[in-house]
């Protein structure tokens, strides 16, 4: 049987946003969770609804899924190995399944999965780094060609001194007292009962006898960074990059997280943006709507002429096209939508009142 869409899946367009997309999920994760639904074949769904959001809400596996479909993100449906890490999950949706970003899950997790998306030692999940956030402000004009930005930054890396594993030269792990080395203790929110990770060894199951002195066992240490961050073309304002790897270092040793970076695009006076349109207004002059003219109009790469037939009222919308902005990842730029209203001089010349008059006059003769 082919595998179905994964935008089918969640329900929603292939344009969604990833705030419908988070929203889609949200609603089918607590319909189909195992431990709250336990009708046949509502863990299936659960499975699929998780692999579809892990795709789609991942803006590189997404552009790659759009392009080649299930095969562009190595899968081919429920059990045809795409890659899910449930501590991302756990930790967008804590409230659902009411883990942390520890790497803590749930036995029922790993059957449905097949272990954690980043597996440690003897099975458990290694505790992954804590996930960043962070926020950039570029230009209408970066939205046409695309643009790169350094973000500054201080997260916590692998401690240099014990590489991570927060032990000082020569010692040795103990089982942790805690989870007596499960690495996991159980946990009974409401509906749920899940396993997650260990508070005091982070899931590790053990516990190095002599610490670190450096980092104090912790296995990390303050470092600042710069990261070059690349911003495609046909971003939309809000929209949010995922750079893996990114985010701080594990403790003893384990995965970093990932940094996800909000792109807010700066307002451009006189421009709105729609999608790829992009709209703005221009004055003419009453004699211009009546006899007609030709307009020279600003664009983001300078200036394009366009027609004023005779006769235009105020509010006509005028369409030059390719003039827009591009689809995120290519395809067709959007057009440049132009909208003429008459501007009306608050003071007139004598003479340019007494034409006006003349005009006014032989309107009212015309009409009787």
């Amino acid at each position: 049987m082919s595998p179905r869409d994964f935008y089918e899946v969640l329900g929603v367009g292939r344009d969604a946003s990833d705030a419908e997309i988070k929203s889609a999920y949200r609603k089918l994760a607590m319909k189909y969770h195992p431990d709250r639904n336990k009708e046949e074949g509502a863990s299936e769904k659960f499975k699929e609804a998780t692999e579809a959001y892990s795709v789609l809400s991942d803006e590189e596996k997404r552009a790659r899924y759009n392009q080649f479909g299930h095969a562009g993100v190595g899968g081919q449906g429920p059990g045809g190995g795409v890659q899910v890490d449930l501590n991302d999950i756990f930790s967008q949706f804590g409230d659902i399944f009411g883990g942390g970003g520890g790497g803590g899950g749930g036995s029922i997790f790993e059957n449905l999965f097949g272990g954690f998306g980043r597996g440690g030692r003897g099975g458990r999940a290694t505790p992954r780094g804590r996930s960043l956030r962070a926020r950039v402000t570029i230009e209408l004009d970066d939205v046409l060609t695309g643009a790169e930005r350094t973000l500054k930054l201080r997260r916590q890396e692998k401690c240099h001194s014990c590489s991570g594993s927060g032990g000082a030269p020569g010692s040795t792990r103990e089982a942790c007292s805690t989870c007596h080395g499960q690495g996991a203790v159980h946990q009974q929110q409401g509906f749920f009962a899940v396993r997650t990770a260990c508070p005091r060894c982070q899931g590790e199951g053990s516990l190095v006898s002599k610490p670190c002195g450096s980092c104090r066992g912790t296995g990390t240490e303050a470092a600042e960074r710069e990261i070059s961050l690349q911003i495609p073309a046909g971003i939309e304002d809000g929209a949010q990059i995922r750079l893996a790897d990114q985010g701080e270092a594990g403790p003893q040793g384990g995965p970093p997280g990932d940094l996800f970076v909000e792109v807010q695009i700066k307002e451009r006076e006189g421009v709105h943006r729609d999608g790829r349109d992009l709209y703005i207004e221009v004055p003419i002059s009453w004699p211009q709507a009546v006899l007609g003219d030709k307009l020279t109009v600003a664009t983001l790469e300078g200036e394009a002429r366009m027609t004023v037939p005779a006769g235009t009222p105020t509010g006509k919308l005028f369409r030059i096209r390719g003039q827009g902005l591009p689809k995120l990842h290519g395809g067709q730029r959007g057009d440049l939508l132009v909208r003429i209203f008459i501007d009306v001089p608050k003071k007139l010349g004598r003479e340019e009142r007494n034409l006006v008059k003349k005009l006014h006059d032989l309107e009212q003769a015309s009409r009787k």
